[in-house]
């Protein structure tokens, strides 16, 4: 076969490159078959393994995608070592010149050894699990992963935050404990502070039944007296995540029950009076 004056020997070109396709698709066929299924492996081990340590559900999740992480770079490395393989290129050289350069980039690669090292510490000391409400990094949110690199944040307004874990100074887990369900409630001056106190623990007792709260709700008394309102407090303990949805439904019980006593929840208010300067005294003064 000849092109543009040059022989090919298009049976030998065949015979040598077919091989070598071949291996490829093979290679590329059994990476995409075996990382879906060692991912499952992994999260069936798990599973398993939380169950019999009895593991919480966010530590579970939290381990399991780590390992997957670490299951798909392996296998992502093991692949191109194997391509490279495939076309005869000779991978001893690229390794001995990937460590001289390792070593020339290792010096410039301290902000990816701290990311890796906060990482280490966030797993080893449980600072912060998946599913956890937390503030990290300046943001708030769920924690749906804590990588070797970085930790990703879901905020409540559905924005993924990217945090890289070396700008994590400190963790702060909401999901720690009991969360405490807290109202405020006004009434005006003109209002009986017994009468409004009673109807108060009226609609704690309702909500003791209530399988989010712990621990009360129960009813403080007067926490403050403002410019044109008395403030009164309430409080209880609710299961994780719940206390939002607990204090919705207590400002909702209270707004019907002091509409219902005739109880006024104030706005502010402001009197002015007015003088009739013609009437005012007028005073003169004079200096010396």
């Amino acid at each position: 076969m000849e092109i543009f004056g040059i022989e090919f020997d298009l049976a030998g070109i065949i015979s040598t490159v077919l091989p070598v396709l071949i291996e490829i698709v093979i290679l590329l066929v059994a990476f995409s078959i075996i990382n879906p299924l060692g991912s499952k492996a992994i999260a069936k081990t798990m599973e398993t393994m939380g169950k019999k340590r009895k593991l919480a559900p966010g530590r579970m999740k939290t381990l399991e995608k780590l390992s997957v992480n670490i299951f798909s770079y392996t296998l992502l490395f093991i692949l191109v070592v194997m391509l490279l393989g495939a076309v005869n290129i000779n991978i001893g050289p690229l390794l001995a010149g990937a460590g001289i350069i390792g070593l020339a980039v290792a010096f410039g690669a301290q902000n990816l050894v701290a990311d890796v090292m906060t990482g280490f510490f966030l797993l080893l000391e449980r600072q912060a699990e998946v599913d956890d409400y937390v503030t990290v990094g300046g943001y708030d949110g769920i924690v749906e992963e804590i990588g070797i690199r970085t930790t990703k944040v879901r905020g409540f307004d559905g924005t993924l935050h990217f945090i890289p874990n070396r700008l994590i100074e400190g963790v702060s887990n909401h999901s720690r404990g009991n969360m405490r369900a807290l109202v405020d409630i006004q009434i005006s001056y003109y209002d009986n502070i017994d009468e409004a106190l009673h109807i108060l623990q009226g609609v704690a007792d309702r909500f003791r039944d209530d399988a989010r709260f712990k621990e009360g709700p129960d009813v403080l008394g007067v926490q403050s007296i403002g410019n044109s309102e008395v403030v009164l407090r309430l409080l209880g303990h609710t299961e994780n995540m719940e206390q939002w949805g607990a204090e919705r439904d207590l400002l909702k019980a209270i707004k019907e029950s002091f509409d219902a006593a005739g109880i006024e929840i104030p706005f502010p208010h402001q009197v002015n009076i007015f003088k009739d300067r013609s009437e005012a005294k007028k005073e003169e003064y004079s200096y010396n």
